[in-house]
């Protein structure tokens, strides 16, 4: 029986502050398989987690992180942005889906760079536009990819084979049973975000997706246990 993987979406961000390291143990402490984190540089070319492009929503600095040392950061912050070494160490054994920002080839260099020297390229996986993925293929041969698609067409076999994503990442209002079952039959398995309702997160079960990325992860963790023991949504 197919299991879907829960992923908590920045960690567990309607409890804790998002991409934080509260926010990852909160999501796995409450069931998420793996956190997506989004990762960019500071200044100095330290990988630290950060969706926007500035400190404004989350930190209430009118800042751009790319202006910021990682000791500037720290102290706008109260040391509350954690660094990718951080989270990688308090994610533990566990699935850390890394999302890419506005990322540069060099940027990318420098993550990936990161994640092999903590160890973690197992643990590790990466998402993001098919240029940002394409990037990482080129830094890694190895790493597994999920790469972001924003339509129901299928990717052109060129793209397929320059990137070899092992996903396909999906707005999951796009996501069908039959989109599933076409990117099954070419081998790609089904990553759909983000769904924060119980009704889209068992649609998305319903029809077959292999991961569904939440920032509800507690309800959406009930709800694939539930599947998985019952083989019902």
């Amino acid at each position: 029986m197919r299991t879907t993987v829960a992923v908590g979406h920045r960690g567990d961000p309607y409890r804790v502050r998002e991409n934080t390291l509260a926010s990852v143990r909160s999501a796995l402490a409450r069931g998420a398989d793996a956190v997506e984190v989004d990762v960019r540089l500071t200044r100095d070319g330290v990988p630290v987690l950060l969706h926007d492009a500035s400190l404004e929503r989350l930190w209430g600095h009118e800042r751009r992180l790319a202006e910021l040392t990682h000791e500037e950061l720290r102290g706008l912050t109260g040391d509350g942005v954690p660094t990718l070494r951080e989270a990688l160490r308090t994610a533990g054994q566990n699935r850390l889906m890394i999302d890419l920002p506005g990322a540069s080839a060099e940027s990318v260099r420098t993550v990936l760079g990161t994640v092999r020297d903590c160890g973690a390229g197992e643990r590790a996986y990466y998402c993001g536009a098919p240029s940002t993925m394409l990037a990482v293929r080129a830094a890694d041969a190895s790493a597994e990819i999920a790469m972001t698609w924003s339509t129901v067409a299928a990717p052109r076999p060129a793209l397929l084979a320059a990137v070899r994503p092992r996903w396909l990442n999906y707005r999951f209002g796009l996501v069908t049973g039959e989109l599933t079952e076409r990117d099954h039959r070419d081998g790609l398995l089904v990553s759909a975000w983000t769904a924060d309702t119980g009704l889209a997160m068992r649609r998305l079960i319903a029809r077959g997706v292999d991961s569904i990325t939440t920032n509800r992860i507690g309800v959406l963790a009930a709800l694939t246990k539930k599947s998985a023991v019952t083989g019902r949504t």
